[in-house]
């Protein structure tokens, strides 16, 4: 025990510790041991006699491993190509992790898009995938609260969550829908992070809660729960509708909640709705002679070519919790 705690903290010295090696990869640390425990694939030398760290041509091996197995070769027979050695190279030995054979036409053609193109997005964007891909559902939840907690929910989102989802999007779009499985996977473990790594809910306070949805016909309701979450850790008030409310029941909610900030949330161009935010906006309710209003957030990039006047389109979600935080009264 000792040995594996000195591993995940890194006081092993040179090299990666099998953590960091979990991470980079997208798998939990649990299937790295298995990896070397059943097939032999750890690393090549200890350090100290006891800790180990994984080299360059070790993680090298690891990611081959990962990618044969994503393609649905099991990992016995992944592990025996990971370790068969290739034929050498014309001025020098054989690589210690040979690239594989090129299968047969047909298989090339069905495993073209078997990584997601994710460029020089973070590192975590390339474990999440991987284990989106894998359907891990462990390693993911792992590597989501790791995100989330070493970046904080906006940050993670924009830079580490939102571009891995993006991925999966594209890869389902090139790919005939062969990957509408993960995307719905992926897309429903991020949701169960964001509620799990959320504070309870503040309590309301007279004019002092934000009402958040998404407009009729929008179903995007990631960002407006990344929103929500972080509303929630500044201790603001906050009510979520989430998906497509209908426009009798978003009129009812807001008269019901008497709201100090609407936010409404547009995916598409198709779903932004300017009459509809300009009658929110319009609102009023209380007794009279104290008649009140809600200030509009229109949110999200559907809203990019339907400004509405006098309404406020915060860029992004740090903008939408800074304008939250200046109209909402402490």
């Amino acid at each position: 025990m000792t040995a594996d705690r000195n591993d995940e903290d890194g006081r092993g010295g040179g090299g990666l510790t099998t953590g960091e090696v979990a991470r980079r990869l997208g798998v939990a640390p649990t299937t790295v041991r298995t990896w070397d425990r059943r097939y032999g694939l750890g690393p090549d030398a200890h350090t100290g006699g006891t800790h180990r760290r994984w080299t360059p041509a070790d993680v090298a091996r690891l990611e081959r491993m990962c990618a044969l197995t994503a393609t649905g070769v099991p990992p016995a027979e992944a592990a025996r190509m990971v370790k068969s050695p290739g034929p050498p190279a014309p001025d020098g030995p054989a690589p210690v992790a040979p690239p594989v054979a090129a299968p047969p036409a047909a298989s090339r053609r069905s495993r073209a898009h078997a990584g997601l193109r994710l460029g020089d997005a973070r590192q975590e964007c390339k474990g999440i995938a991987r284990a989106a891909l894998r359907l891990d559902a462990a390693a993911l939840e792992d590597l989501l609260a790791t995100a989330i907690e070493a970046h904080g929910l906006i940050t993670a989102w924009t830079e580490v969550l939102m571009p891995t989802l993006q991925a999966v999007g594209r890869k389902w779009e090139n790919s005939g829908e062969r990957y509408v499985e993960v995307e719905h996977f992926l897309s429903w473990h991020v949701s169960g992070a964001l509620r799990r790594c959320a504070p309870p809910v503040a309590a309301d306070r007279p004019g002092a809660t934000t009402m958040l949805a998404c407009v009729p016909g929008e179903n995007h309701t990631l960002p407006l729960e990344v929103l929500a979450a972080a509303l929630a850790e500044r201790q603001l008030p906050v009510r979520m509708f989430g998906a497509a409310l209908p426009v009798d029941s978003l009129v009812a909610a807001v008269r019901r909640t008497g709201p100090a900030v609407v936010g409404l949330w547009a995916q598409s161009r198709t779903t932004a709705s300017r009459p509809l935010a300009e009658h929110v906006a319009a609102m009023e309710w209380g007794v009279r002679g104290a008649r009140r209003k809600a200030v509009v957030l229109t949110l999200g990039p559907g809203w990019a070519g339907h400004a509405v006047p006098g309404l406020a389109r915060p860029r992004g979600l740090a903008e939408a919790v800074a304008a939250v935080e200046s109209l909402v009264p402490g």
